[in-house]
């Protein structure tokens, strides 16, 4: 992950995790709570792509992890997250190329799911058994309904967040910014033999040698 998105990943992983906490943990909602750092991992995931999104998320997890009124092992929602960034940026648009609406919506919507699902099983093999309470079927409905609500709202402002202020102006100007890391260079060696695999040289004949009929 380049230096240039650490200080843009943090603020916008840190207004998640304040809106989280503060606003959408205090609603009440029937079944699960809205996921608006789900929502922020999902965005800068499909702008960074598989390893930058696999730390945000880790990130953002583990500070939910840790912040009050957290009550689940440590860990357990990095995990999670890491994941679920990983598998979001490994569907980063090609080329810099925008996604469009629906299919940034089928992202969400698979990402809600599976982190639930997640969430809920990683919960089981340490003894949290709080989804059972509940109703594991009606916590993965909501999630999926509250995140698609919220979706359109956060993930394409995160996204054109992360593009305009978390670009690297070295690896743009090298046009390595937006291929993943190490495919301009790749791509500028193999121009590079491209052009220079004909003979490059001439053999010389020393002076006072003649070619021999």
């Amino acid at each position: 992950m380049r230096l240039a998105r650490i200080p843009v990943s943090a603020v916008l992983i840190l207004l998640g995790l304040i809106l989280q906490v503060s606003v959408f943990g205090r609603l009440q909602l029937p079944g699960a709570t809205p996921d608006i750092l789900l929502l922020v991992v999902v965005g800068l995931a499909m702008v960074y792509g598989p390893s930058g999104g696999c730390v945000v998320g880790f990130a953002a997890g583990l500070l939910a992890d840790l912040a009050p009124p957290s009550d689940h092992a440590i860990g357990r929602y990095a995990l999670v997250l890491c994941l679920m960034g990983y598998a979001a940026g490994l569907l980063r648009p090609e080329h810099g190329r925008q996604r469009s609406v629906s299919s940034a919506l089928l992202v969400v919507a698979g990402a809600a799911v599976a982190s639930t699902l997640l969430y809920a099983m990683v919960g089981a093999l340490v003894g949290d058994t709080a989804a059972r309470h509940v109703g594991l079927g009606q916590l993965v409905i909501t999630a999926l309904l509250y995140d698609l609500l919220l979706a359109p709202f956060v993930v394409p402002l995160v996204m054109l967040i992360g593009r305009r202020f978390g670009r690297d102006p070295v690896a743009a100007a090298s046009g390595d910014d937006e291929g993943g890391p190490g495919l301009g260079t790749l791509a500028r060696y193999r121009t590079t033999r491209e052009v220079s695999s004909g003979p490059s040289y001439k053999k010389r004949r020393g002076p006072g040698f003649a070619r021999r009929p």
